[in-house]
């Protein structure tokens, strides 16, 4: 009969069994966070828009229940674009998204690329 170790080391110490309900309790704590192929992928378009002249700061958040790349012409104002993921719509209508300032989203989707294709077009401020 095999001996439960709950975390410990087996007889031989070369394993340790982890309760997988220990390991999703665990990772679900942990804050969401952009990896490094998104922030790849985020900075390539911030370095763009910067030499543009469009952007001049930047702040990440790493919350709970998002992640948030926010982008700021003045560092004093409010976030001319947020770049949102959040996990829990990744089987909805995607983790990623594109918000205004105004709070509408620009543009949504399961492929971060493909949302960061909204300022592949210029954005403008059209007046009536």
């Amino acid at each position: 009969m095999a001996e439960r170790s709950n975390g410990a080391e087996d007889g031989d110490g070369s394993a340790m069994l982890i309760p997988l309900h220990e390991a999703r309790r665990d990772r679900e704590r942990l804050p969401v966070r952009f990896d490094r192929r998104e922030l790849d992928q985020i900075l390539k378009i911030y370095g763009r828009m910067v030499a543009a002249n469009e952007w001049r700061d930047y702040a990440i958040d790493h919350l709970q229940d998002r992640a948030v790349f926010s982008v700021f012409r003045r560092t004093s104002e409010v976030p001319l674009f947020q770049i949102v993921k959040d996990p829990k719509l990744a089987r909805k209508q995607g983790a990623y998204s594109v918000v205004a300032a105004t709070g509408l989203i620009l543009k949504r989707g399961h492929e971060l690329a493909r949302v960061l294709n909204v300022f592949d077009r210029h954005l403008k401020l059209v007046h009536a």
